[in-house]
């Protein structure tokens, strides 16, 4: 899986996306990706998002990831926390069902397993004895 971020910095900090697609500020978020047998999981922390403010999508072997956090109700006493938007695309394998995937953001912690097609996973084959 290659990493097809638009900016070539690894900082957490916010940074302008794509200028041809928006002037918007976003965080690239930490991600962990690890194989098994069945496919691929993704762990990304995703603070302030969740399910209705997160966008995941595949097209053409990218898959994206792409919220934005809504600031708190009230007037700031003390502002440190920038709500900027989060934005991160990877390739994949054709060898992923992106049709199957399943995802679930809990705790601003998002977990999204890409299943395997069902010929890339790997099989027994059993030995007859005649």
């Amino acid at each position: 899986m290659t990493d097809k971020n638009l900016t070539a910095s690894n900082s957490q900090a916010a940074s302008p996306r794509e200028t041809t697609r928006s002037d918007q500020q976003y965080i690239r978020p930490a991600v962990d990706i690890y194989e098994t047998d069945q496919g691929l999981t993704l762990i990304a922390d995703v603070p302030g998002l969740d399910e209705s403010s997160l966008e995941i999508s595949v097209d053409k072997g990218v898959l994206t990831l792409e919220g934005r956090a809504s600031a708190g109700t009230g007037e700031y006493l003390y502002h440190e926390f920038n709500m900027a938007g989060y934005w991160r695309q990877f390739q994949i394998p054709d060898t992923l069902d992106a049709s199957k995937a399943k995802a679930e953001v809990k705790y601003g912690v998002l977990n999204l397993h890409l299943p395997k097609v069902e010929a890339a996973k790997p099989r027994r084959i059993e030995i007859t004895v005649h």
